[in-house]
């Protein structure tokens, strides 16, 4: 590895504490961490030994954070259903018929579409962590991986999975990779279930990924159940806190949100999956202005088919103003910040933004497209606009993870793209052929 990695004459993208913008800077990086953000070109000396790119037309960012993911092998496969029905047709047969080899295609798989896509950080809740750990350590990614943990009778994972899949794996990748204890959802568990994730997870010292409230069904089956809504149930279990990552939140009553500001419960809008499982329009606005920290998530590929974080910003800007027929409504730069800076934030990691001191996990993207024609030299809004509203995954040249070019002029360095592409197909078949 070079000394330094100097990156020169960009469009730097800091979603610093004063959101700076700057045109012609750079960025240092050594080791894995940022040394140097600055609004000119780098004029220090530049060793034989540094890496040095020039960013002239690209902008500089950091790297997208997918907040809910779930590592995926069938997109395309059993669309136009609604959640518990996929669920019950698609997803739950699949990942039971799962074996460790064709989990570690489909993470391959499933990374490298992200990477390309200039995602840097994946919170991924599947099966098979091993797999998973070897694919997120092989291809570079940052990998927060949980269990697909339910009560025994379900045929999914158990919190005795959750905590030997840590043990194995928390930690690898050079700390890249970590494990948190994972939650399906409320109706596949109990309290008693979230009250010993939350001891387990504090056990550990590590965080919690759950759904909550993602349909109508959910809240419906818990207000059956256990006569509170999912939130409350999660709440007085005490499974909610600062190290809780609660995925979709589509169906918050008003006093789920204040349980969500008392606790510090994080929060992953994934728009776009609501949508196509007919699940609503998650209250992003009212958790806003109760100062809820919101990142954004795709969640996995079968209930969205795109693995492209930037289109999941698009939905996230503009569904909302649809919806409330109000075009204010989740500004460019609040959307930039959901996906990169308040994502790192949720996951408790020093990324998330170009600043001195911060992780090294940076992408640089081509303006030299049609996507962003026309660009004006020199505004920040328009730079902001067409990252929101115009750009895709393909317009990402770079992709830097822990200080490590992972990605470079669209091709992968620690993986064989053909290769993924090709055993990842055979993985799904070998698995189609089990639930057939």
């Amino acid at each position: 590895m070079a000394r330094r990695t100097i990156i020169n004459n960009g469009i730097i993208v800091t979603v610093n504490d004063e959101n700076q913008i700057h045109f012609g800077g750079h960025v240092v990086i050594e080791g894995d961490r940022i040394t140097s953000v600055g609004p000119e070109k780098f004029s220090g000396t530049i060793g034989s030994d540094d890496r040095l790119i020039d960013a002239t037309d690209c902008i500089v960012m950091p790297g997208l954070v997918d907040l809910h993911y779930h590592t995926a092998l069938a997109k395309g496969f059993s669309d136009h259903l609604p959640l518990w029905e996929y669920l019950d047709a698609c997803w739950y047969p699949i990942i039971r018929a799962l074996d460790p080899e064709s989990a570690y295609w489909a993470a391959m798989a499933s990374y490298a579409e992200s990477i390309k896509g200039g995602v840097t950080t994946v919170n991924d809740m599947y099966r098979q962590l091993g797999g998973l750990a070897q694919a997120a350590e092989d291809i570079g990614i940052r990998a927060v991986l949980s269990n697909d943990v339910a009560l025994p009778e379900n045929d999914l994972d158990t919190l005795e999975d959750n905590q030997r899949a840590y043990e194995e794996n928390h930690g690898k990748g050079d700390g890249r990779v970590e494990v948190y204890v994972g939650i399906e959802w409320l109706p596949l568990g109990s309290p008693e279930l979230l009250r010993d994730a939350r001891q387990l997870a504090d056990q550990l010292g590590t965080g919690i990924h759950i759904h909550l409230n993602e349909s109508l069904t959910e809240v419906e089956d818990s207000k059956k159940r256990f006569g509170r809504r999912p939130t409350e149930v999660a709440y007085d279990a005490g499974l909610l806190g600062r190290d809780c990552i609660a995925a979709h939140c589509v169906w918050l009553s008003d006093a789920e949100i204040a349980l969500m500001r008392t606790t510090n419960t994080q929060i992953s809008h994934n728009p776009s999956s609501n949508a196509k499982l007919g699940n609503g329009i998650a209250r992003l606005p009212e958790m806003q202005a109760a100062g809820l920290n919101v990142g954004l998530g795709h969640d996995a590929a079968e209930c969205n088919n795109s693995r492209d974080l930037f289109q999941v910003m698009k939905f996230a800007a503009v569904i909302h103003r649809a919806n409330r027929i109000d075009s204010s409504l989740q500004p460019a730069e609040q959307i930039v910040r959901m996906a990169t800076r308040n994502g790192s934030e949720a996951l408790r990691h020093e990324g998330g933004q170009l600043a001195t001191g911060k992780k090294a996990d940076v992408i640089i993207i081509d303006t030299l497209s049609p996507m962003f024609t026309p660009l004006l030299p020199g505004d920040p809004a328009h730079v902001l606009s067409h990252l929101t509203y115009a750009a895709n995954g393909s317009c990402v040249r770079t992709t830097i993870i822990d200080g490590r070019i992972v990605m470079d002029d669209r091709q992968l360095k620690f993986a064989d793209e053909a290769k993924i592409v090709r055993e990842a197909n055979l993985a799904f078949q070998r698995v189609h052929a089990r639930i057939s």
